[in-house]
């Protein structure tokens, strides 16, 4: 009787459309990391700023979830007003449109918005449409930690909010805690199989089970949930039966399920959220950094968790992962020993795997600073600068730096924030154009209309391609990056522009 009351509370309290997202939410996760948002064309008419819209009305007491940050103003130096001139629609396309693939500098400067503390458009009519847009951005990249971290402060308590959070929880081992919080508040849980994974959590087999048998009869769960969620309520009862195909597309809880039959999907070929998974110490090695390589990529995870995975052991085969591990093995063995013959030797093969891997931003910053700091031969020393360059201490790096390469001598040049002749080539008269010109008059209107944000985010569009990004595009965007004081971030973006080329 008591299983059969709790069973029976959970499915009448959940809302009428249970097994439907809400309204609100994009189709979560698999659904929208896979079918991203396309970009405003370059065609497309400019939006004009909002003044005869409905405005939202809060309490003084009370914060808009759309102005909740972790990064306060003092940190990041934006204004408050970022965002506030801003269609909240126009931003979540320019969201949707971020590339996974930018530049690290500029990955950083979108992270930066993403958790920055700032208004809210004055014009939102849903204050909360640029929050979520927010979150999904965060997963998209990889980011559940910052994700999880940004719900938590601003509250999870509706539907749309609590998906996210559930989906972020499952991914990164506190699922835990929101099978308590949606036993607290089962109307925000996001499926009927969620509610029976918790019941199971829980260790109440009899409500899990008369849940989903109800969940049969009213056609509320479907034959390949079915067969999931009765596989990981009694795995014993389909012992020796082929495994259940996995969804598609995947879902946080799928995942888990499968987890817990013994099933664990591989994440390799997942959107980036699901990597975080694999990050777990029961799993494989090679699974491990293949994980963390990903989302060190997407600028989501410290590059000192990868070394810490490339070096924790002896590769035990040859090829891709393992040549890199290895590659990095020879040269922090070297440095370790303080032999700069050994460190001239290793460094070429390290340099290049990272490269090919398009870890090389990652490799600058583990190493960059102490390569810097070398007596290497010409050669070596010459890939010790670009490094150092491409690392946090690049104007360090440049210090006294005389190279012989025209590239690498302009790129010093950069670092040290001098400016000469740009050697031959479109890429390097681009950046110098860049560096030394006029910020571009839309991107500049923008500013003025309190829409900076917009502004950054069409900025970061802009480089989307890295150095194969159009020259006249590369030079508006770090000409912009300069105008607003972003003088690091457009130095960065220029170095990586023409290191990476």
């Amino acid at each position: 009787m008591r299983a059969s009351a709790a069973a029976l509370a959970l499915i009448l309290a959940a809302p009428a459309p249970a097994q439907e997202a809400p309204a609100s939410a994009i189709p979560w996760l698999s659904d929208s990391l896979a079918n991203r948002g396309a970009a405003p064309r370059a065609d497309e008419p400019e939006a004009t700023p909002l003044t005869q819209t409905d405005v939202t009305v809060s309490s003084l007491a009370g914060t808009r979830r759309d102005a909740v940050g972790l990064l306060p103003v003092a940190l990041t130096g934006l204004p408050r007003e970022t965002f506030a001139g801003s269609d909240p629609a126009r931003l979540e396309a320019l969201l949707r449109a971020q590339p996974g693939g930018a530049l690290p500098a500029i990955r950083e400067l979108v992270l930066m918005l993403l958790l920055a503390e700032l208004d809210g458009p004055r014009a939102a009519a849903d204050p909360d449409r640029l929050f979520l847009a927010r979150i999904d951005a965060l997963l998209e990249m990889g980011a559940l930690d910052q994700a999880q971290a940004l719900l938590e402060r601003a509250g999870a308590t509706d539907p749309a909010a609590f998906r996210r959070w559930w989906d972020t929880s499952l991914l990164t081992g506190f699922d835990t805690r929101a099978c308590d919080a949606m036993a607290a508040n089962p109307g925000v849980a996001p499926t009927l199989p969620a509610r029976i994974f918790c019941l199971v959590r829980g260790g109440d087999y009899p409500a899990a089970l008369l849940t989903l048998d109800t969940g049969r009869a009213i056609g509320a769960i479907s034959a390949e949930e079915d067969l999931l969620l009765a596989q990981f309520l009694d795995p014993e009862l389909f012992e020796g039966e082929p495994p259940p195909p996995a969804p598609r597309p995947m879902t946080p809880l799928a995942f888990r399920l499968l987890d817990g039959i013994g099933e664990t999907p591989a994440t390799r070929d997942l959107p980036l959220a699901f990597a975080a998974a694999d990050l777990r110490p029961t799993t494989g090695w090679k699974a491990q950094i293949e994980a963390a390589e990903r989302l060190v990529r997407a600028g989501t995870l410290d590059p000192n968790r990868l070394l810490a995975l490339y070096t924790e052991r002896r590769p035990a085969a040859s090829g891709g992962v393992w040549d890199r591990a290895a590659a990095i093995q020879r040269l922090d063995t070297a440095l370790l020993s303080g032999e700069t013959d050994k460190v001239a030797d290793a460094l070429p093969e390290a340099m290049a795997r990272m490269r090919d891997a398009g870890l090389l931003v990652a490799f600058a910053e583990l190493y960059g600073a102490r390569l810097a700091r070398l007596d290497l031969p010409r050669e070596a020393a010459a890939l010790a600068l670009r490094a150092g360059l491409l690392s946090e201490s690049y104007e360090a790096a440049a210090r006294g730096a005389a190279p012989a390469d025209p590239r690498d001598a302009f790129a010093a040049a950069i670092a040290r924030g001098e400016m000469p002749s740009p050697p031959p080539g479109v890429l390097p008269a681009a950046i110098a154009d860049g560096l030394t010109g006029d910020p571009p008059g839309d991107l500049s209107r923008l500013v003025a209309e309190d829409r900076l944000g917009e502004a950054l985010l069409r900025t970061a569009l802009m480089l989307e391609d890295g150095p194969g990004s159009d020259p006249q595009d590369i030079a508006d965007a770090l000409a912009f990056l300069r105008s607003i004081g972003l003088i690091d971030t457009a130095r960065r973006a220029a170095l990586q522009l023409l290191l990476l080329a």
